[in-house]
């Protein structure tokens, strides 16, 4: 706990290392906390302690006092550790239920007038839901169908948490009103897709929605799309500064193929629109072809995949090379005629840059020759690949020295040489939800097609040789990029063996 006493006497508390009450909370209804920007903290002595921005105010004090039915103790805290605090603090998770519960009651009543109320109390519990998932930072809402009850479950920094136990009961009451705002088909019980915004007072989140039938009905996940994604710099993405250098001198060349590569949520789309973010829109034509645009980005014309209409990759990026670009950005090389026409389009003069399914930069050059595009073409049309995964970052307001578990520690020690005992650790605090880890980012490998790499490639040398020479031009490989992290504290080691586990490798 951090404290200090401001000269009036009145004590400075820094909320991310503040445990606040739970019982205090409870004395401050969330409204009253927002309107006067407080929060309280504990009970103290027959006492309230209460963060304010304004600790003289003597207003507010006398309205808290007259709700807490208490003596209030002002103590003074920054406002946006306020308004932090008030986001994470306040859940809303039994306001979910009671509204849930009434719609249950309501609606085995049977009439209209209850039809209604049950409707509305649905469409708060879902409203509060996403609210909910916001506050905590997560990516995506698990709505999911259990036997004998409905999980509902927030991905947070790559993680899934379970947040709420439901009954059955309002499993089709959610789904429908989930299939409205998304303007899906109610009565169709097949996989659907769709998309609406909801405003969380002053912004305005987008949803991406996956619905699928299961054994115990539809399930259905709710993606959060985080409008702050289309102003990410590469600086923010976890490349090192000799990384980064390599990366912007990649995207620099006027012609040929960017690649970045590794498994679903590895990040490689966010890669890919921090590399727009860097490249002159001013000057130069850039169209992208994704499925789906998820992000808009100024001076960028963008192109939804649809291929029910017949806009496929393959189809979009053909229609694109008659339209005079510099650059293009292809959501995804997934099929042999979309990678064929990609790399034509690197040959011809434009910058193409898209994302590859790979496990690592090099497995990307292979992958390439399995969708049929010929070994020659591959060092004349590739400029580089970069290989990815996340890791989460540990908290900065509770990291404290702590031991890692031995095969963490043996891994580590492979890797580096070093015999090291103590990381990095979060011992959780309110700024990361008591997680320990706050945010995530990208450990990278880049591949640079060179010379001595393209002759490697054109005589048929193999992964394991290729990579080696990679590595002899300057290469760094990821599993090294990530440990070098856990040194230098950003992660954990046992974090980098989560998410980049490799038995040849760690050697445990």
């Amino acid at each position: 706990m951090t404290m200090s006493e401001a000269k009036s006497g009145t004590p400075v508390i820094d909320l991310n290392k503040y445990p606040i009450q739970p019982e205090a909370l409870r004395l401050i209804p969330e409204t009253m906390a927002r309107k006067y920007n407080v929060i309280p903290l504990a009970v103290e002595n027959g006492s309230l302690l209460v963060g304010m921005a304004q600790a003289d105010d003597i207003y507010i004090l006398e309205a808290l006092g007259a709700q807490a039915r208490m003596r209030i103790q002002p103590a003074l805290v920054q406002p946006d550790q306020i308004q932090q605090a008030i986001d994470l603090q306040y859940q809303a998770y039994k306001e979910i239920e009671k509204h849930l519960n009434q719609a249950i009651e309501l609606g085995e009543k049977g009439k209209a007038a209850a039809g209604e109320s049950s409707n509305q109390a649905v469409v708060k519990a879902l409203s509060q839901t996403i609210e909910e998932a916001v506050k905590h930072r997560a990516s995506d809402i698990h709505i999911e169908p259990q036997q004998d009850h409905l999980r509902v479950r927030y991905r947070i920094d790559g993680v899934l948490h379970e947040k709420m136990s439901l009954p059955l009961s309002v499993h089709g009451s959610i789904l429908t009103r989930i299939k409205v705002l998304a303007n899906l088909n109610i009565a169709d019980h097949r996989p659907q897709d769709g998309q609406f915004s909801h405003k969380i007072r002053d912004r305005e989140v987008d949803i991406r929605v996956g619905i699928v039938p299961t054994t115990y009905g539809e399930m259905a996940v709710m993606r959060i799309l985080d409008k702050k994604m289309s102003a990410l710099q590469l600086s923010q993405v976890g490349f090192s500064p000799r990384g980064l250098a390599t990366y912007e001198n990649m995207l620099k060349c006027k012609y040929g193929m960017i690649l970045v590569a590794g498994p679903t949520g590895s990040g490689k789309t966010t890669t890919l629109y921090a590399s727009i973010n860097q490249i002159d829109r001013k000057g130069r034509k850039v169209i992208t072809i994704e499925d789906p645009v998820e992000y808009r980005f100024k001076d960028i014309n963008q192109i939804q995949v649809n291929p029910r209409t017949g806009l496929t990759f393959a189809a979009g990026l053909r229609s694109v090379l008659r339209l005079d670009p510099d650059v293009i950005l292809v959501g995804e090389i997934r099929d042999p005629e979309t990678a064929e026409i990609a790399v034509q389009a690197a040959l011809t003069g434009h910058l193409v840059l898209s994302s590859i399914h790979a496990n690592n930069a090099v497995s990307a050059l292979f992958r390439l020759l399995d969708l049929g595009i010929g070994r020659f073409l591959i060092p004349a049309a590739v400029i580089g690949i970069v290989s990815q995964r996340m890791v989460r970052r540990v908290c900065p307001h509770c990291a404290r020295p702590a031991p890692a578990p031995p095969p963490a520690q043996r891994a580590y020690f492979n890797e580096l040489g070093e015999n090291r005992v103590e990381f990095m650790y979060g011992a959780g605090c309110n700024a990361c939800s008591q997680t320990g880890f706050l945010g995530r980012t990208a450990t990278l490998e880049i591949l640079t097609i060179n010379s001595e790499i393209g002759r490697a490639i054109l005589d048929g040398a193999s992964a394991d040789e290729i990579r080696a020479k990679a590595i002899k031009s300057g290469m760094v490989p990821m599993w090294r990029d990530a440990m070098l992290k856990a040194k230098a504290g950003i992660t954990t080691p046992d974090e980098v063996l989560r998410n980049i586990f490799s038995i040849d490798r760690a050697g445990v």
